[in-house]
């Protein structure tokens, strides 16, 4: 296997756009500052004792903590860093230079996995810049060579490390059943919802045997097991089962109001903790929308009618456009974040099925979309339009909810075991949505 490093193509065409951008790197985010910046920083201000007083205000320190989070810095109450100028800009980047900055902010928006001795680029949506590149252009999200590293990322040290041990099956063979997911995505011949369900049923016929911890690999059980993992990759090769999922999926009739309750209940929360101006113009939108909005009585089922009635609208006038968003993405995330983060691939299929069923509610719930629902056709404007919300709906999600504590714990207890029928028929429900 090759070991140059892999850029993603958006992330070749991504430049920050500094004071241009509609938001700041830092809003709504927790920012650790690990041992070696935080003396850095600390140095930098020693000469200044307004900037090492405003820098003691705002930082809290983590004595016990790892050598990558000695200290925080802590937000203001509207979300945005204490450090940011009259411009939107990083006043301790301007006064002391870049190598001041903590590594988070160094390398943001670009993540840097290390997998073995192999570095993967690629971005978060967090960043709206990013957001635009990874979503609206066809070719987004195909890997290619980087030859320069230090020329896409300014910390490649810092990278986020993938430990491929030969003694852990689970990370050993992560890029081998990762590959698998990424050709079934690429099957643009089925709905992106059928897809979801393929990668579920994938995921469930590994799940007795590969998962993180597993011993089914070891001694003398470690061929008949390598043999089945491989008999289960392939057999999703197959078109002959492959359209079989699809049937079955496509008949299947699931409930939409509990999902929309669900939903919704996730978005209020995270608006409730103060995320900033954005979020919460955007959140609020999206329940008046729906009417669920806290001066209207929550109808969950008359919400679900209306999300359906303008989705097959939003098909109408512009699928191909809105598919192009929920497939990107889907490529970015197993990208962008490694499956063995969680205990399960099955786990890790669910949380996907919940982050898509989340953003397609929120996009068509956007005021912009439902607008757009309302014309009978495509007019001039219309999809640069569109264009705008999606960028806006994922962006701020990837912000302010999809790795926020309280979403992940939320979606852990909603996987449950993780490794169960119950949490595939999950995954169809949210896949379905």
């Amino acid at each position: 296997m090759s070991t140059e490093p892999t850029l993603l193509r958006y992330m070749t065409r991504f430049r920050c756009i500094a004071e241009r951008c509609e938001d700041t790197c830092c809003t709504g985010l927790k920012v650790p500052v690990g041992e070696a910046h935080l003396r850095k920083m600390q140095e930098a201000v020693a000469n200044s004792p307004e900037d090492a007083a405003h820098l003691h205000q705002h930082l809290l320190t983590n004595p016990g903590g790892p050598l990558s989070e000695r200290a925080f810095i802590q937000m203001r109450p509207d979300g945005h860093c204490p450090f940011l100028d009259t411009e939107r800009l990083c006043a301790l980047q301007r006064r002391h230079g870049e190598a001041v900055l903590p590594d988070i902010c160094a390398n943001f928006p670009r993540v840097v996995t290390r997998w073995g001795e192999r570095v993967e680029i690629s971005g978060t949506l967090a960043c709206p810049e990013v957001a635009r590149q990874c979503l609206l252009e066809e070719d987004a999200v195909e890997p290619e060579p980087a030859l320069a590293l230090s020329q896409y990322v300014p910390r490649p040290e810092a990278a986020r490390d993938v430990r491929v041990d030969g003694e852990d099956a689970y990370t050993f063979h992560a890029e081998t059943v990762r590959a698998a997911l990424l050709r079934l995505v690429h099957r643009r011949e089925y709905p992106l919802a059928s897809r979801l369900a393929m990668l579920g049923q994938l995921a469930h016929g590994l799940d007795d045997f590969y998962f993180r911890g597993t011993e089914s690999f070891q001694g003398e059980a470690r061929a008949e097991s390598e043999a089945r993992l491989s008999e289960e990759l392939q057999r999703f090769e197959s078109p002959e089962v492959l359209e079989a999922v699809h049937q079955d999926f496509g008949g299947l009739s699931l409930p939409g109001g509990p999902c929309v309750g669900l939903f919704t209940s996730v978005l209020k929360a995270r608006m409730a903790t103060g995320r900033g101006e954005r979020f919460t113009t955007l959140v609020r939108g999206v329940l008046e929308s729906l009417r669920l909005d806290d001066d209207s009585p929550a109808d969950l089922d008359a919400a679900w009618r209306t999300y359906a009635e303008r989705w097959h609208r939003l098909e109408a006038l512009h699928g191909e456009r809105a598919r192009l968003y929920f497939h990107n993405y889907t490529l970015h995330q197993l990208w962008r974040a490694p499956f063995t983060d969680t205990p399960s691939l099955l786990e890790y299929v669910f949380r996907l099925a919940l982050r898509v069923g989340l953003l397609r509610l929120t996009l068509v719930g956007h005021l912009r979309v439902a607008e757009l629902c309302l014309t009978p056709s495509p007019t001039a404007g219309s999809q640069e339009q569109l264009d705008g919300a999606a960028v806006e709906t994922f962006q701020l999600l990837a912000k302010h909810v999809e790795q926020a504590p309280g979403f992940l714990t939320l979606a852990e207890g909603l996987a449950g075991e993780g490794r169960s029928a119950e949490t595939l028929g999950k995954v169809l429900v949210f896949a379905a949505f």
